[in-house]
């Protein structure tokens, strides 16, 4: 059967390689693309055994979870036709647990399964699609979709209020899990009250992002080098951004990493196995981008996406620097 075509830019990036895996991939990511205060979960357990938070004036139920990861391989399936796309890769956090009426009573110890309820506030997932990929500094990087959705996020006193939705399309380096987003791959607030805005909003950013605009970006990055010693003062002035005025603030790009963050970020500056230093001290922009994205596996669910297109901003800042040889707060 004769493949379908599918959008001729993200074709492009599989083109960028010269060939495509063929084994059979059944689940996405191995290893967890975010770890802090998550658990797995499957998509069987979301549609089965979750509980569905409703709005409270006319008991409707919310956008579940489930059906918010169905709309996405949906969408998926709709734009990359015919590619490869594997079964989604799910974290859940902050679980709201309950019981059955008729087991008010009972120590929790005795509680049986049929008598607990769940469903879990937080959910962020994605999937990959690994016949369109690309390479950067021996590095492959699948193609990836997915989302992020927070039930204490809506309003659940209102009748039938927008309900709120992350989505992004962006690459996984396959290597380590680290996700790849930029600006352009990131929906932040999707605001919709059906399952078909939510369809037709996912659709629409999946359509439009430049995957080949966006490879090529990431592979510049190899081509720029910090010194050890403007590392150095780029982690100093992390610290310090959290704390310097607000009229020096409103002059300096963003930076959302805390210090547990930039603790790891020099940890691995040393010890990580694929992106750590060179033997002089030096360290390439696309290595620091990857130990930015790594310390972010430890975000909370809700903040996870920002600060994965906030470290690529922040790198893009130093590339500019560099570029330019001009004024930098972070590294002067």
């Amino acid at each position: 059967m004769q493949q379908q075509p599918i959008n001729h830019e993200v074709k492009q990036v599989s083109e960028l390689l010269p060939e495509v895996i063929n084994q059979i991939e059944v689940k996405t990511s191995g290893r967890g693309f975010i770890e802090s205060n998550t658990v797995e979960g499957s998509l069987y357990e979301i549609n089965n055994h979750h509980l569905i938070p409703v709005f409270l004036r006319e008991n409707t139920p919310l956008i579940s979870q489930g059906e918010f990861i169905d709309t996405t391989m949906q969408a998926a399936r709709q734009i990359f036709n015919g590619e490869r796309i594997l079964s989604p890769s799910i974290r859940l956090s902050h679980p709201i647990l309950g019981r059955i009426p008729d087991a008010k009573n009972k120590p929790a110890n005795e509680l049986l399964d049929h008598e607990k309820t769940k469903f879990y506030d937080r959910l962020a997932f994605l999937i990959e699609i690994p016949s369109i990929f690309t390479d950067v500094a021996g590095n492959r990087l699948n193609l990836t979709v997915g989302g992020v959705k927070c039930y204490s996020m809506e309003n659940l006193m209102s009748k039938n209020y927008e309900q709120h939705f992350k989505v992004f399309i962006g690459f996984e380096v396959k290597a380590c899990t680290n996700l790849c987003i930029s600006t352009d791959g990131l929906m932040r607030e999707l605001k919709v009250k059906s399952v078909e805005a939510l369809y037709n909003g996912i659709h629409f950013l999946f359509q439009e992002f430049n995957a080949v605009q966006f490879a090529n970006q990431l592979k510049l990055l190899p081509n720029y080098e910090l010194t050890e010693a403007q590392f150095a003062h780029l982690v100093g002035r992390a610290r310090l951004y959290r704390h310097v005025p607000d009229e020096i603030k409103q002059s300096v790009p963003d930076i959302m990493f805390g210090d547990a963050q930039i603790n790891s970020v020099c940890r691995d500056y040393y010890t990580d196995n694929n992106f750590c230093r060179s033997v002089d001290g030096s360290i390439n922009l696309w290595r620091l981008y990857n130990l930015f994205t790594n310390a972010n596996k430890s975000s909370y669910v809700d903040s996870f996406l920002d600060r994965t297109v906030n470290a690529l901003q922040i790198t893009t800042v130093l590339k500019d620097a560099l570029d330019n040889k001009g004024d930098c707060w972070y590294l002067n």
